[in-house]
């Protein structure tokens, strides 16, 4: 192998020796190379080419060098030993290697001369004497004009030429030497004046191609020009049509005072030519602003009517005459709005208006004339008598933009609703005064007439603020100072459709702890003189609480005395038991028997019976009733609390472990929400502990309050005649009364 490494190779014009191998030459005795060595380790054998299957090369590359100065293809550089492998790969493949392109393009003559005919292929028909020479085939004038129709010739176009090589052009009459150079003899002057003709024709086709494509591209866009002129044409006459009916509403055309009078032949003629042309171009109004010209045929005639205008003596003043062209003032009904201008009208419900950069003439007049009027009516309308006020907004609601009915509910009737609510008293009676007025009248008397046309967000009785928010928090007030004694609260089960579970959170949290501390204070078992009034007084409440929550606070402040009172009089010396059984079914049947089947209560009525059972098991054994177990205490926890922690779902099991890791904050703002409290912070610090500063309200502004500040699990707040000092308070109602400005 080192012999095959070491052994030149000719080459054509100068090859040169292969490098060498490091250390590849052989030692004495037929010693192996380090490369010969390396090579037989990978498996090279000697005379075997490369690769797993000998495919490679056998012998090392040879590099030829061109002459200094040569290009490619100067020499020939295909090696000796390049053509011995391309050779040996072709012998692999079972092919005939051809060694240079002149032998190659010999084979392929050969190849040729054995094909039938002995004529190129694709050159047409073959001769038996060989390949013949192509005819070149020529196009006649008429031939030119068949391929393009409608191409008329000059009759003098082949014969005349106009001669501009020279300095001037003129017409040549006789061709002969014409674009001849006279140093070299040229074609006949036939064949230039034939050459010269065709390169004309052609060009003159080529032209007449093009013109064709214009016209045929103008006929195309004639028609659409046509089309587009019928619609100005249409346009202009829609455009005279809608001047002239606008020119009919001149405003100064009202003879004398003819405007004044809404059934005036003036005012007709002048709302049938705004209907007219609210029929006949429905779909222009927006794109003319015919509102801006129906608002100023109108305006007079609403300005002279509001100005005496009274709103509770006439709702519905101009409100006929107004909707027979509500489309045309832009506040048709909804399905007409989205039909003329494709807008959805749900989004202008309940007062939430389509943003927009101006208002419309309309709504200008609307605002600056009627509103006006309405604000007020309302300063001085009394909340009592709603029915002439909700029949001015029922008349004029599908009247009025979105933006101004919004205002009109948000700002002027809420408000007054808000505020009788406040001023509400019900402990003072309506024979106290003379006549009824707003403190001693129920809220839901004056509010539910009012619930149609309130938009959502103030029949929210969980939302930050509104008009239910404010109920809710006058009832809790009013609920935490109510005699429990006086019985229910007049119309405070009214409110139950709309507060839904809200009231019965309330009256869990502000008046069942009242019911408890009454019933356990004033209430006494005493079987020889029994005063059931407190227990009644209670009982009042049923139907405001639902079931289980009465059971519960009897099982917790009446069972308890009423056990220990039965245990008393079992082990006294002279008990009657038949006595005693007349009694416990005289509670059964007579103050309780509403409860005669409510499990909790029957529960409570079987361990009286066994009580009993026990004593009459202790008189036949002969033993004394002193020996007669007393009853079990009652619940340790207060009633109150059983039922909140009854009522407020528990929270999600993925939630419980981020409960448990609550700070004190956390906690007092969950309490200020229970209490429908703020919790704001003030961006201030303490100035002596530099502990964050925060603000408890009842307001939804954020004002007002109470300031303080926590400190670990106490909430220090500012005390009221010196705001430099905090005092610790405890998250109870006088708390929440500071919150609330009291």
């Amino acid at each position: 192998m080192a012999d095959t490494l070491k052994r030149k190779h000719a080459g054509a014009h100068g090859a040169h020796k292969a490098p060498k191998l490091a250390g590849a030459g052989g030692g004495p005795g037929g010693k192996m190379s380090i490369a010969q060595k390396m090579m037989a380790k990978m498996g090279y054998k000697e005379g075997v080419g490369l690769g797993k299957e000998g495919e490679g090369i056998v012998n090392p590359i040879e590099v030829k060098l061109r002459p200094q100065g040569a290009g490619v293809g100067a020499v020939k550089e295909r090696t000796e030993q390049y053509k011995e492998e391309q050779r040996r790969a072709a012998e692999r493949r079972g092919e005939q290697y051809e060694e240079s392109s002149d032998e190659e393009r010999k084979a392929r003559r050969e190849r040729k001369k054995k094909v039938p005919g002995g004529g190129a292929t694709g050159s047409g028909a073959s001769t038996p004497g060989g390949s013949r020479k192509v005819k070149t085939k020529y196009r006649t004038v008429e031939d030119v004009q068949a391929a393009a129709p409608g191409l008329d010739l000059p009759p003098q176009m082949l014969h005349s030429l106009v001669d501009a090589t020279g300095a001037q052009t003129k017409l040549l009459t006789n061709f002969g030497g014409l674009m001849t150079p006279a140093s070299a003899p040229t074609d006949s002057e036939a064949e230039k004046i034939a050459k010269r003709e065709r390169l004309e024709l052609e060009a003159f086709i080529e032209s007449w191609h093009g013109i064709q494509e214009q016209k045929i591209y103008v006929e195309e866009h004639e028609g659409q020009h046509q089309v587009e002129i019928e619609q100005e044409k249409e346009e202009l006459e829609k455009l005279q049509s809608i001047m002239e009916l606008v020119e009919s509403l001149q405003i100064g055309r009202f003879p004398n005072n003819a405007a004044a009078t809404v059934g005036s032949s003036s005012w007709q003629g002048t709302l049938e030519k705004l209907e007219k042309l609210q029929s006949d171009h429905k779909h222009d109004i927006e794109r003319y602003d015919l509102t801006e010209a129906a608002v100023s045929a109108i305006a007079p005639v609403l300005k002279q009517h509001m100005a005496n205008w009274d709103p509770l003596e006439n709702p519905e003043l101009l409100v006929e005459d107004l909707q027979r062209i509500s489309i045309i003032l832009g506040v048709a009904p909804k399905d007409e709005i989205a039909t003329v201008s494709g807008h959805d009208p749900m989004d202008d419900a309940y007062g939430k208006s389509r943003r927009q950069k101006s208002t419309t003439s309309y709504e200008s007049l609307i605002y600056t004339v009627w509103l006006p009027k309405l604000r007020t009516t309302i300063t001085n309308w009394d909340v009592l008598d709603h029915g002439p006020l909700t029949a001015v907004v029922e008349a004029w609601r599908p009247l009025l933009p979105a933006f101004i009915y919004s205002h009109l509910m948000d700002q002027l009737i809420v408000p007054k609703l808000i505020a009788s609510v406040q001023a509400w008293d019900p402990r003072k009676r309506k024979h106290h005064h003379k006549g009824s007025n707003a403190k001693s009248a129920q809220p839901h008397t004056y509010i539910f007439p009012w619930l149609p046309y309130l938009p959502p967000y103030h029949l929210d009785p969980k939302a930050s603020n509104g008009l239910l928010v404010d109920v809710k928090r006058k009832l809790r007030s009013v609920l935490e100072g109510w005699d429990v004694a006086s019985g229910g609260l007049p119309g405070l089960d009214e409110w139950r459709a709309l507060l839904r579970s809200e009231l019965d959170h309330m009256l869990v949290r502000h008046l069942l702890p009242r019911l408890s501390l009454y019933l356990s204070t004033t209430f006494e078992v005493d079987p020889s003189d029994q005063d059931v009034t407190p227990l009644e007084n209670v009982l009042k409440w049923q139907k405001l609480f639902k079931a289980d929550v009465l059971d519960r606070l009897l099982v917790a402040e009446f069972f308890p005395k009423w056990l220990a009172t039965l245990h008393l009089w079992l082990v006294t010396e002279d008990a009657n038991l038949e006595e005693i059984g007349q009694w416990v079914n005289w509670w059964k049947q007579e103050p309780l028997k509403d409860f005669a089947t409510h499990p909790l209560i029957v529960k409570e009525w079987d361990k009286g019976t066994s009580m009993i059972n026990a004593a009459l098991d202790l008189l036949d054994s002969g033993a004394p009733l002193t020996n007669l177990p007393p009853p079990a205490a009652g619940p340790a926890k207060p009633i109150a609390k059983q039922m909140a922690k009854k009522l407020v779902a528990p929270p999600p099991a993925s939630r419980l472990a981020p409960m448990e890791g609550m700070d004190f904050k956390d906690v007092v703002e969950a309490w200020s929400a229970e209490q429908d409290l703020t919790m704001v912070p003030l961006r201030e610090a303490h100035p002596t502990t530099g502990l964050p500063l925060f603000r408890i309200t009842a307001s939804a502004t954020g004002k007002g309050g109470v300031i303080a500040y926590l400190k670990g699990d106490i909430v220090w707040a500012q005390r009221k005649g010196d705001r430099t000092m905090y005092d610790p308070v405890g998250l109870d109602e006088k708390l929440v009364a500071r919150a609330e400005g009291k």
